[in-house]
C-alpha cells in the first residue's frame, strides 16, 4: 500500500508499505477513502508542531470502509463506512475519569504521535470508529472530525441560544465553528484578513464579517454588540488575538482558545476580574462524533461549502504546495484514495 511519510521536517514522500495486520480482537482494518488536510498537518510538515514525533504518516481527519475485523468486534461489520476518532487515551487518569479523554495525561493522536490516515489502509480499535450513512459523500465525510472540534468549542464556551458570538479567524476551523453555531440560534460575526474567506463566511450565514486588515475590529464588533460579545472564540491563536478576545468579551463573557502559541500574551488582571470572564482552552473533542454524524446525516451541516479543492492521494505534495502558495483562495483540501 501507499503511505505519505514525513521522515523529518520539510520532507514528504509516498512510500510503499505492507498493509497493516489486525493484532487485537477489537481491531478493525480500514480502507481509507478520503482525508482532509489540516493546518496542524502543515505544522508537522514544517517542524512547527510542539507535540509531533518523526518519522510520521500524518492525517487525523479521515474516513473509510471496514474491510476486515478482529474476532471481538461486535458493533461494526465489513463494508461499514466509518469516521475515525484519532484520539488514543488511557481511560484511567483524572481527565479520562472526568470524561475528558481529549486531554488524557497519556494522550496520543493519530497523525501526530502515531501514524495517521494519509495511507491507504490503517488499523484502529473498534471504539475509535463511528459508522455513518451512505447519503454522505466520502469527501464531505472527511469533515466530520473538524466539525467535532466545533462542537467541543460550543461546550467549552457554554454557548447558548441567543448569545452574541464573535469568531476571530475564518480559516477552515473558524468556518466550521460558524456553520455549527448558527444551528443554535446565535448571532455570530467573524473576522479575517482574507476577503475570499469572509465571502464564504457570508454565504454560510455570518451576521457580519470584518476584514481585520482594513477595519478597526474592536470598533466594528462594539457597533454590532454594544456590550461586547458573550462568547469570543480565538481560532487564530496568536498573543495579539488572545489579547483582543479579552477586550471584545462582554461582562460574564466566555473566551475560548484553540491555539498552541507558546509566546506570552500581555493581559492585565483587571478586565478578567471586573468582567468576571471565563477563559477556556479547547483541544480536539470528547464524545462529539455521534452528534456531528447525526447532523451530517440529516443534512443540517453543509460540508461541501468548505471544500475548495480535491486531489488524488498520490498528489499530496501538489496539494500541500497549493495550500502554501495560495492560502487566500484555498479553504479545505480533501485527498481522495
Amino acid at each position: 500500500m501507499k503511505a505519505a511519510v514525513i521522515p523529518k521536517p520539510g520532507i514528504i514522500y509516498i512510500e510503499e508499505r505492507d498493509i497493516p495486520e489486525i493484532r487485537n480482537e477489537d481491531d478493525i482494518l480500514i480502507k481509507v477513502k478520503a482525508a482532509g488536510i489540516c493546518g496542524s498537518d502543515l505544522h508537522i510538515y514544517h517542524g512547527k508542531s510542539p507535540v509531533a514525533t518523526y518519522p510520521r504518516v500524518i492525517g487525523h481527519e479521515f474516513v473509510g470502509e471496514v474491510v476486515d475485523k478482529g474476532k471481538g468486534v461486535k458493533k461494526l461489520n465489513i463494508g461499514d463506512r466509518v469516521a475515525v476518532e484519532p484520539i488514543l487515551y488511557c481511560g484511567e487518569c483524572y481527565p479520562c475519569r472526568k470524561g475528558r479523554h481529549n486531554v488524557c495525561e497519556k494522550l496520543e493522536v493519530l497523525g501526530v504521535h502515531r501514524d495517521g490516515g494519509f495511507q491507504e489502509y490503517i488499523v484502529v480499535s473498534e471504539k475509535n470508529a463511528y459508522p455513518f450513512g451512505d447519503q454522505i459523500p466520502w469527501e464531505e465525510a472527511a469533515l466530520i472530525e473538524p466539525f467535532t472540534i466545533a462542537a467541543q468549542v460550543r461546550e467549552r464556551g457554554l454557548v447558548q441560544e441567543r448569545d452574541n458570538v464573535f469568531i476571530i479567524g475564518a480559516g477552515p476551523i473558524g468556518l466550521c465553528i460558524l456553520q455549527y453555531l448558527l444551528l443554535f440560534n446565535v448571532r455570530c460575526g467573524i473576522s479575517d484578513i482574507c476577503e475570499n474567506r469572509l465571502n464564504l463566511a457570508r454565504e454560510i450565514g455570518a451576521h457580519f464579517t470584518i476584514n481585520a486588515k482594513l477595519s478597526d475590529t474592536e470598533k466594528e464588533v462594539f457597533s454590532y454588540f454594544p456590550k461586547g460579545a458573550n462568547v469570543v472564540i480565538d481560532a487564530v491563536g496568536l498573543p495579539e488575538t488572545f489579547e483582543q478576545a479579552i477586550k471584545l468579551a462582554s461582562s460574564a463573557g466566555r473566551v475560548v482558545l484553540l491555539g498552541f502559541d507558546r509566546n506570552p500574551s500581555s493581559i492585565p488582571q483587571a478586565p478578567l476580574t471586573l468582567k468576571e470572564l471565563t477563559i477556556s482552552g479547547s483541544r480536539l473533542q470528547a464524545n462529539k462524533f455521534p452528534e456531528i454524524i447525526k447532523l451530517f446525516e440529516k443534512g443540517k451541516i453543509k460540508a461541501s461549502k468548505l471544500i475548495s479543492h480535491i486531489f488524488p492521494f498520490e498528489k499530496i505534495v501538489d496539494a500541500l504546495n497549493l495550500i502554501e502558495r495560495e492560502r487566500d483562495r484555498v479553504c479545505k483540501v480533501i485527498l481522495i484514495f
